[in-house]
């Protein structure tokens, strides 16, 4: 990298303005072919994420099922099976998406007071 200091232009009535700092970065030095960080794909963002309600003391069941009805709109039979999925296992994937879906759901769940984690897809 190279720094230059540029002189300061003169204005009317004969003051300048301070001088100003350029910088100017050297020819690219990537062997030919090379990718960039900036154009690489990035693994972690484009795969599958899951956002998973776990199981805790506190939420009845039916409010569970009230909050996948009306947050991600599911039907009756699905709120109901995923909720029951998180009573008797623990827990449930509820929802997969891109990393800023997850992110958004598993906000949303902590929200309405659920414990909520996300998680790579396959990562079970």
């Amino acid at each position: 990298m190279h720094c230059t200091l540029a002189p300061a232009a003169p204005q009317a009535a004969g003051t300048a303005l301070p001088a100003v700092l350029t910088v100017s970065a050297p020819p690219e030095t990537r062997p030919a072919g090379a990718v960039s960080e900036a154009s690489a794909p990035s693994v972690a963002t484009d795969l599958p994420w899951n956002v998973v309600v776990w199981d805790d003391p506190v939420n009845l069941m039916s409010y569970v099922t009230y909050v996948f009805r009306s947050y991600f709109g599911y039907p009756e039979e699905k709120a109901r099976a995923l909720m029951l999925e998180v009573h008797h296992r623990g827990r449930s994937v509820v929802a997969s998406g891109s990393l800023e879906e997850a992110e958004t759901h598993t906000a949303a769940m902590h929200g309405f007071g659920l414990w909520a984690t996300f998680e790579k897809a396959g990562g079970e």
